[in-house]
């Protein structure tokens, strides 16, 4: 369990704050809003009216013993580049910054910003991917070339084996999982015979998944 301080209650700092909630987290939501900070309070641990640009009300929080501090102010590009400084400043020992523009995310960083997260710009990317191809359902970009796809087993691979196939060899992949409905088989083995209807989520090099999709 780790104790996170989140400024600012947006659509993008409500929906981390219930998700840190949900995953037992100690979280402590910040807003200027009175309405919001009311609205949250009862999803959070605990939640108070504050201003993020407020050097004395920063100092207050005692910022440096939190594991994880957020700064979900999005849309006021100023407000969030001189609380990212001001959380720095008083010894925030990781700070995540939400970024809405590339120049925004370069200002945060060079505030101190430890991380930088660019939802519109990562749906963009993750839309273009998986929307472009009738065969893949999801996806995720481990490095710049190599990434996890899930997708759905090839016709022409049911009632086949993993071995028979030579999925490795023949297509420079690696089967992570099996998934059937609900349920998930992680790293099958060799001996695995596929069915219809099951999906897949394979891992490789992008052009050697790219080729194996089409």
């Amino acid at each position: 369990m780790k104790s996170v301080l989140l400024i600012g209650l947006g659509r993008f700092g409500w929906q981390m704050a219930e998700k840190l909630q949900e995953l037992r987290h100690e979280v402590l939501a910040v807003d200027r809003e009175e309405s919001r900070v009311n609205d949250i309070l009862p999803l959070v641990t605990n939640a108070q009216i504050g201003d993020g640009t407020n050097e004395a009300f920063i100092a207050s929080l005692g910022v440096r013993n939190f594991d994880l501090c957020v700064v979900a102010i999005g849309d006021d590009f100023q407000s969030s580049l001189e609380t990212t400084a001001l959380l720095k400043e008083y010894g925030a020992p990781f700070v995540l910054a939400r970024a809405c523009s590339q120049v925004h995310e370069k200002f945060l960083r060079r505030n101190g910003a430890d991380d930088v997260v660019y939802p519109e710009k990562q749906m963009a990317r993750w839309a273009a991917v998986r929307y472009s191809s009738e065969h893949i359902f999801d996806y995720i970009a481990m490095t710049r070339e190599h990434s996890i796809f899930e997708t759905q087993v090839p016709p022409s691979w049911v009632g086949k084996t993993i071995v028979e196939l030579a999925v490795r060899q023949r297509y420079h992949i690696n089967i992570l999982a099996i998934k059937t409905g609900e349920c998930m088989k992680l790293l099958p083995g060799p001996d695995h015979q596929f069915r219809e209807g099951e999906s897949i989520y394979i891992l490789g090099e992008n052009k050697d998944v790219q080729k194996f999709l089409k």
